[in-house]
């Protein structure tokens, strides 16, 4: 029976290399050694090889003095030092600790077992050398110019001069996917460049363009570097022995580039620009140019740590490691041979734009979650885009009318699921939202439908502060709840859209409807700002300035039932178009009009509103209240929107104040306003 202490076991690379020492030697022990944190993932991952009885974890800490052991080592014939910080944006400090304090800890243990070390390092060690870099090649006088090319090298020098210790040392490339599956564990090395080249996606394949000449990389799949290794550290003597796990060939970038576009669908290039590897040294010298280049990286999402790391001015010789190898069929396969593979897998697990790369899809898998659910528009947009394949969540506070609406959308429309909240309540809205998370892991769309409108003149509203307050706790800060609960989670997946209904009346500012334009107008400019600060993370707001619609709550007003308005389908094809195109903003002609109109002639509009304010009085409620300073008013008595109903459109009846007026105006005025499409009713 073999035994092996791992560090680095539970890592992409580890856990790979555990899982092949089993399954080469059915009698094999492996102690990984593992934080407390991570005891629990090692007994799954022992759990799925069927190695319980195989596997244990050693409890301790790499970056602690001597391991940060809990318990006595157990004997081991060989430790395999995988464990380190290989990300090259890691702060400097970590990166030290683990890769060089980490090292020392690990040589003492080896050497007071007396066991082998097999110490991963890196080519990262060549630095900055030109020319051939052999197996056997260490310190050439070469430059390392950052902090994880110094802690590799220092790490494996510790190695190297240890008096009484067998060592074996291995020097991985840079390490991509499984060439087989694509299958990587984060985003890495070529991986920053992925993006980049998915926005190229969008330009015709058939367009050859130019890159520059940044010269010549080195790859390597993990599933050649576990096979391989799994060979050498099982194979007798070979005691103070380099290995290169490396491409036998420098990669030119244009062919990694080109492989990845084929993939990607993307142009490839034509070749490189003569002389361009040079200039870009030359300029990299200059003051500010190293400043600039790294602003544009960032810009694409390339750390300027990364960029200047990924090609390699060492060509790396690896013919004795490949003469260990060979007649074990192990190789290491061409990059374009599984380029696909590892494009494949990045663009639907890795890609931190994946969410919003499949808006060619238009609804379908999406989920929509939308408020005020239960009627009217709410319920009309939950059937059209439940039709269009996504999953409706369907949000309002009274049960039995929401489980009534959720029903006939699945019998009806497609997959639809009914959730419960009170949008004014924070507590409410806090498990609403980890609710849908946990049920869905996401929400890609969410329609802010509930509203309130209260029509009543200021005047009459001298002693109803609470209107106002009611209003702004549905239509502002209720929707906002929804959108600060929801917004870590978009930002997470890069991708989410905010559908706000608003009115026209923002628009035209119509008169007995203050509570209700001023909690929409503070919801439309909230969302703009928030769109501008959000736009690098994909979130974007619609507000959906919406004109009348025929619903329950306009039943009452008897001059709605002689003009043409809305149906609550139509209404909800205008959300489905939000949905779809994610414009900023849809206005309605008239509503264009009256902004026109204000801006041209402000004193002439607040005319014709005054004229209409005379001319159409309070509501019914309304004038049932007190106007009387200090009186006591009737809570029964207010004309207002349930939360869990589709926003009122009753402020639309102060368009005809604005309509009537101009329609009457004499000669080439008449003309020109029957003349604008909607406006002439």
């Amino acid at each position: 029976m073999v035994s092996y202490i791992v560090t680095g076991g539970t890592g992409f690379l580890g856990r790979r290399l555990i899982a092949g020492l089993l399954e080469r030697d059915p009698q094999a022990v492996v102690h990984a050694l593992t934080r407390e944190a991570s005891v629990a993932k090692l007994r799954e991952m022992a759990i799925g090889w069927g190695a319980e009885d195989r596997v244990f974890p050693l409890v301790g800490d790499l970056t602690a003095p001597g391991l940060g052991l809990i318990d006595d080592a157990p004997h081991a014939e060989h430790v395999i030092h995988l464990g380190a910080v290989y990300d090259m944006t890691a702060d400097a400090e970590l990166t030290y600790a683990a890769n060089v304090q980490g090292t020392g800890s690990v040589i003492a243990l080896a050497r007071e077992l007396g066991a082998i070390l097999h110490h991963v390092s890196s080519v990262a060690v060549a630095g900055d050398h030109r020319g051939k870099f052999f197996e056997d090649d260490f310190d050439l006088g070469q430059g390392l110019h950052s902090p994880y090319h110094r802690t590799k090298f220092e790490a494996e020098k510790m190695v190297r001069e240890a008096a009484d210790l067998r060592w074996r040392v291995y020097r991985p490339a840079i390490v991509v996917g499984d060439s087989r599956t694509g299958e990587m564990d984060k985003i890495d090395g070529p991986y920053y460049f992925f993006p980049a080249i998915a926005g190229l996606g969008a330009l015709p394949s058939e367009l050859p363009v130019p890159i520059p000449d940044l010269g010549s990389t080195n790859i390597v799949p993990v599933d050649y570097v576990v096979e391989a290794m799994l060979e050498l550290v099982t194979k007798p003597g070979l005691i103070g022995r380099t290995f290169h796990l490396t491409n036998p060939e420098p990669q030119p970038f244009t062919e990694i580039y080109n492989a990845l576009a084929r993939a990607a669908g993307a142009p490839t290039a034509l070749g490189t620009v003569p002389g361009s590897h040079t200039a870009l040294h030359a300029l990299g010298g200059l003051p500010g140019v190293p400043a600039v280049r790294d602003f544009l990286l960032e810009r694409f999402g390339i750390p300027a740590e990364v960029a200047p790391h990924t090609a390699f001015e060492s060509t790396f010789v690896s013919e004795s490691t490949r003469a260990q190898l060979r007649g074990s069929g192990i190789e290491v396969p061409a990059f374009d041979a599984y380029a696909d593979k590892l494009w494949s897998y990045w663009s639907t697990h890795l890609d931190p734009d994946r969410a919003r790369r499949h808006e060619r899809d238009g609804l379908g898998g999406r989920i929509v979650l939308i408020t005020g659910a239960s009627t009217g528009i709410g319920l009309a947009t939950a059937h059209a885009v439940a039709k269009r394949g996504a999953t409706v969540l369907m949000v309002a506070r009274t049960e039995e009318d929401l489980n009534a609406a959720a029903a006939t959308v699945r019998a009806e429309s497609g997959a639809a699921q009914a959730y419960i909240c009170d949008i004014t309540d924070e507590k409410s809205v806090e498990l609403l939202v980890k609710q849908v998370l946990a049920d869905h892991g996401h929400v890609d769309y969410v329609v802010n439908n509930a509203g309130r409108s209260i029509r009543r003149s200021v005047l009459n509203s001298t002693d109803r502060m609470h209107d106002f307050e009611r209003t702004m706790a549905v239509n502002y800060f209720g929707a906002v709840r929804l959108i600060l609960a929801l917004l870590p989670s978009m930002r997470e997946r890069r991708f989410g859209h905010f559908v706000n209904i608003s009115s026209i009346a923002v628009q035209t500012k119509v008169p007995r409807f203050a509570a209700y334009v001023a909690s929409k107008s503070a919801l439309d400019n909230f969302s703009e700002i928030a769109a501008v600060e959000n736009a690098d993370a994909g979130i974007t707001f619609t507000s959906v300035r919406m004109p009348l619609v025929r619903t329950a709550m306009i039943a009452p007003t008897d001059l709605y039932k002689s003009i043409p308005v809305h149906s609550p389908d139509q209404a909800a094809g205008i959300v489905v178009r939000a949905l779809e195109h994610r414009p900023s903003r849809i206005d309605t002609p008239i509503g264009t009009f009256a902004q026109f109109v204000d801006t041209v002639m402000p004193s002439v509009k607040r005319a014709i509103l005054h004229q209409g304010y005379r001319m159409f009085g309070e509501s019914k409620a309304a004038r049932t209240q007190p106007t009387t300073p200090g009186a006591q008013p009737d809570p029964a008595a207010t004309a207002e929107t349930p939360t869990d109903k589709p926003e009122s459109r009753s402020p639309l009846l102060a368009l005809a104040p604005i309509v009537q007026p101009l329609m009457g105006l004499p000669g080439p005025a008449a003309k020109f306003t029957n003349r604008i499409p909607g406006l002439h009713w």
